[in-house]
């Protein structure tokens, strides 16, 4: 009897910790009679600083194991501990919140945990097969952390959206796998990497067709996870529909995840198929960057706002990866990795607003908010400047660079409509500015009546002195994506 060798599980070794300590936190909660939340809340924050601590530590070597199911390399490294540390943080400033939006449930943090475990999986995938069960356990569990509020109408109605169109883009996404391991034979990277090159031919014209149709759908299924246009209909409802802990996790960590698994199979197994899949995400940049630009003009809701915004901006990012060589993925990286701060630095000032006796949910509520949380105001101030893309500010070098990226391919239309739509764009943080420092008070403002969060004021601190630090010495993290972007054009 032959037995195949045991694959080697220190690659996997912070994706299993995490599970361990996931399915032990969660028969504590069920076997504690009152579990603590902020216990909880804690042990999860403490589970995400140890794996990350596992993951700085750990080689840094290509490593494919698992039969080829899984692998662990420098893009992989880099994408994990941008999820972690965005997890990390959503748990830190909402902490105190929680309490607050009416989510007591004990899982929330366990879920956050098990979604965080399978967008790793995610950027270490693979296979097709290892897709498929990451974005499923980030997904499910996001389905329900949208949920949490069942007595609130808009909440639950949020959730039944994203469920719906969730399972539909799953739908498409296994639709195009299933056509590409019909017409090539197999799910495994590596070999449709040599499949797609010529190594090993397909059988006839109709085979490579009917695999590129299957690429064109699980691009489509990608890009309902990443909220783009127009796959996009779900981001608007559910971010204004879901408590803002919640939105903010939303908002930030999936799409860092699903944004690095559609990259890794571009530029991996579907590498050689460059010239049709480039015209496809342009396409879809253009189009979310439009969209999302004029659509955000018109909002009053300051998450539907950010939605649009949010929609806008994985459009440049996008439009890094659509010049589909190592320059412009690293590019996007960048733009990822300086989305994700500023992100979380806009909903950490208004969840410390909100903490302190101050709810924000519309434009006319920021008016005259300057007066009362200067120092909160001048924070979200820079964040929404850098986010417009204003320089020297770092959201200005994250544009450049993606526009950079595809003036170099000379895709000089998609560089331009990039450029004026980030003109257009502005406008709209501008706005949100000025109500802040410019309007006067439409509604008498109670002064804050809760002392300061410190866990909050770290944050927001720390994330202000990365983005300075990007400003003084940016080599440092153009280093890191570029290190990151590198290994993912590694040849076998």
């Amino acid at each position: 009897m032959i037995t195949a060798p045991l694959p080697e599980f220190l690659p996997a070794l912070p994706e299993i910790v995490l599970l361990i300590i996931s399915l032990g936190l969660l028969v504590f909660g069920v076997m504690s009679k009152k579990p603590a939340m902020n216990l909880i809340v804690s042990l999860a924050q403490l589970t995400l600083l140890l794996i990350l601590a596992i993951i700085l530590f750990s080689p840094k070597t290509r490593h494919i194991t698992f039969y080829g199911l899984f692998i662990s390399d420098a893009f992989s490294v880099f994408i994990k501990i941008l999820i972690l540390t965005g997890g990390s943080i959503v748990l830190t400033i909402s902490k105190k919140s929680l309490p607050q939006e009416g989510i007591k449930q004990f899982e929330y943090p366990i879920l956050i945990l098990f979604s965080i475990l399978g967008m790793m999986i995610m950027a270490s995938a693979y296979d097709l097969l290892t897709l498929f069960v990451g974005l499923e356990l980030q997904s499910l569990s996001l389905y329900i952390i949208v949920t949490l509020q069942r007595d609130n109408l808009k909440s639950s109605e949020s959730g039944l959206k994203y469920f719906i169109l969730g399972a539909l883009a799953t739908g498409l996404l296994l639709y195009g796998c299933s056509l590409v391991y019909g017409f090539t034979g197999t799910t495994n990277f590596s070999i449709l990497e040599r499949i797609f090159k010529g190594s090993q031919d397909l059988n006839n014209q109709t085979n490579s067709i009917g695999a590129l149709v299957g690429v064109v759908f699980i691009i489509a299924g990608m890009a309902f996870k990443i909220s783009l246009a127009p796959f996009h209909m779900w981001t608007p409802d559910v971010y204004e529909g879901t408590p803002t802990s919640i939105t903010t996790f939303l908002a930030t960590v999936p799409k860092i995840a699903a944004f690095a698994l559609l990259a890794r199979l571009l530029t991996d197994p579907f590498y050689e198929l460059t010239p049709q899949w480039s015209y496809i995400l342009a396409g879809l940049s253009i189009a979310s960057m439009v969209l999302g630009t004029f659509s955000a003009l018109y909002q009053q809701n300051i998450k539907r706002l950010i939605a649009y915004s949010a929609i806008s901006n994985m459009g440049y990012a996008l439009m890094g990866l659509s010049a589909g060589n190592e320059n412009g993925l690293r590019s996007s990286l960048i733009y990822l990795f300086l989305y994700m701060l500023m992100t979380l630095g806009i909903f950490a000032c208004l969840l410390n607003m909100s903490q302190r006796g101050q709810e924000i949910t519309t434009l006319k509520d920021l008016n005259g908010i300057g007066r009362i949380y200067p120092g909160t105001a001048f924070i979200l101030s820079f964040m929404l400047f850098s986010m417009a893309g204003i320089p020297p500010l770092p959201g200005f070098f994250a544009k450049l660079s993606v526009l950079q990226a595809v003036i170099f391919v000379d895709a000089y239309a998609i560089a331009i409509i990039g450029a004026v739509v980030s003109v257009i764009a502005a406008a709209y943080y501008l706005f949100l500015i000025k109500a802040m420092l410019m309007e006067e008070a439409v509604v008498t403002f109670a002064r804050p009546h809760k002392k300061h969060d410190r866990s909050m004021e770290l944050v927001l601190g720390g994330i202000v002195i990365i983005m300075v630090l990007f400003f003084v010495k940016p080599a440092i993290f153009i280093n890191w994506t570029r290190t990151a972007a590198t290994s993912l054009f590694y040849l076998d």
